[in-house]
């Protein structure tokens, strides 16, 4: 028995070695290799365009492995308008960003903070490792305010004690006001100067106006706090 668990320890060591191995190897060709630096909504487009009717498909694998990056989500979402339009942009968008919220998330639950701050060059641990209760509604508040980053707040939900339940489900619906802006924004990107172009510049107005008073208004501290209320009420 006490040999079976050894070896199980050791094949566990093995395959996250292995993991980090090749995230670090990603990592440094997505970085190193300048593929998303200096790179516009339009650059994207044409990126896009040139895979043809496999375009949506690398579309949700580039926006899958922004995590890694740190790259603006924002950007990919305003490219997926223009060349998806808005109805597939939004969908193909709220894929790819669960599929990178996915990821991320997984990254700091199984290979710990110490792993990811190598690998993106960041401390992003911005939850009290303890939160458990009211996760939903946390990830909820927190991804109705465009403003903060996408991909800190999936690495530090990572970290913490939120189930990934709770974590997903209140991505996809927090998500969608800003997805469907920006998809929006894109969209009628092609038609700059129209009625619809400059609604969907309102509407990006409308959002950050909103996210700004929300981020002065709503600390993570408070959000927490109601975490650890819950807690001792059990």
């Amino acid at each position: 028995m006490g040999l079976d668990l050894i070896r199980e320890k050791k094949a566990l060591i093995i395959k996250y070695c292995c993991l980090g191995f090749i995230l670090i190897l990603l990592v440094y060709f997505l970085n190193h290799g300048k593929f998303f630096s200096g790179i516009s909504a339009e650059d994207v487009k044409h990126y896009l365009e040139s895979f043809g009717v496999l375009a949506p498909l690398i579309y949700i694998l580039l926006f899958t492995f922004v995590p890694l990056t740190l790259f603006p989500d924002a950007v990919l979402a305003i490219a997926a308008g223009l060349v998806f339009g808005l109805y597939h942009g939004f969908i193909y968008t709220m894929i790819g960003a669960a599929c990178g919220a996915t990821l991320a998330f997984y990254i700091a639950r199984k290979l710990g903070q110490g792993v990811v701050k190598r690998l993106i060059k960041h401390d992003i641990s911005i939850f009290n490792e303890r939160v458990e209760k009211n996760g939903f509604f946390i990830i909820l508040v927190l991804r109705l305010i465009p403003l903060l980053p996408f991909d800190v707040i999936s690495y530090s939900a990572g970290f913490s004690k939120i189930r990934y339940q709770d974590f997903l489900i209140g991505t996809l619906i927090g998500i969608i006001p800003g997805v469907f802006v920006y998809s929006n924004l894109g969209y009628r990107s092609a038609e700059a100067g129209s009625r619809g172009f400059y609604v969907s510049l309102s509407m990006l107005i409308l959002m950050f106006a909103v996210s700004f008073i929300l981020k002065k208004r709503v600390s993570l501290e408070s959000l927490q706090e109601i975490s650890k209320t819950e807690q001792s009420y059990d």
